[in-house]
């Protein structure tokens, strides 16, 4: 689109329809081309949202380069209790777990998991999966070529975060340091 037409067009609009309307998380190159302008100007309108959106019953997240539109995770009992989720269950500790050394060592194989965990972390992995907190985001360039899991847009969700940098960081929570108390 030329600069003239840009002009005509409300893009925050147009924005937030196409992430209303996705039915996945879009990156910044697909909403660029899907409109025809520069990603600078996608970003722009996405911070506008984002501001639009607080104190509301939408929330838009993030994830790196990828943007959805969700229900507001303070509003999640209602919503859950209205769409009557199964899988909305709390999860075990073991699957805190796991999902705390995926969220944190990503991306990693399940054998990489079961090192850190210490023991078979299959069935977990799975459930991790169809709940969509976790997902395949590639292959390791090592014998066989092993899964790589990492994160989703769900899990940020889940946590109720706006993004991945709302996390607390690895370092304030002590999660893998071995305690030296005992030495």
């Amino acid at each position: 689109m030329s600069g003239i037409e840009t002009k005509n067009i409300n893009i925050k609009s147009i924005v937030e329809s196409l992430l209303f309307v996705a039915e996945k998380p879009l990156s910044l190159l697909e909403i660029a081309e899907a409109i025809g302008i520069p990603v600078s100007e996608i970003q722009k309108s996405l911070k506008e949202l984002e501001a639009d959106y607080k104190n509301r019953g939408i929330s838009l997240i993030n994830k790196g380069e990828y943007f959805a539109l969700i229900s507001a995770p303070e509003n999640s009992k209602e919503v859950s209790r209205l769409l009557n989720e199964e899988l909305r269950h709390d999860l075990s500790q073991a699957a805190l777990e796991t999902l705390a050394i995926i969220t944190y060592k990503q991306p990693l194989t399940k054998a990489e998991i079961e090192e850190i965990r210490g023991v078979n972390s299959d069935q977990i992995v799975r459930n991790l999966m169809v709940r969509g907190l976790i997902a395949e985001i590639g292959r390791k360039e090592s014998v066989g070529k092993p899964i790589l899991y990492g994160t989703t847009m769900e899990f940020i969700q889940y946590c109720g975060l706006e993004n991945e940098n709302a996390l607390p960081k690895m370092e304030e929570l002590n999660l893998f340091e071995k305690n030296d108390e005992a030495s």
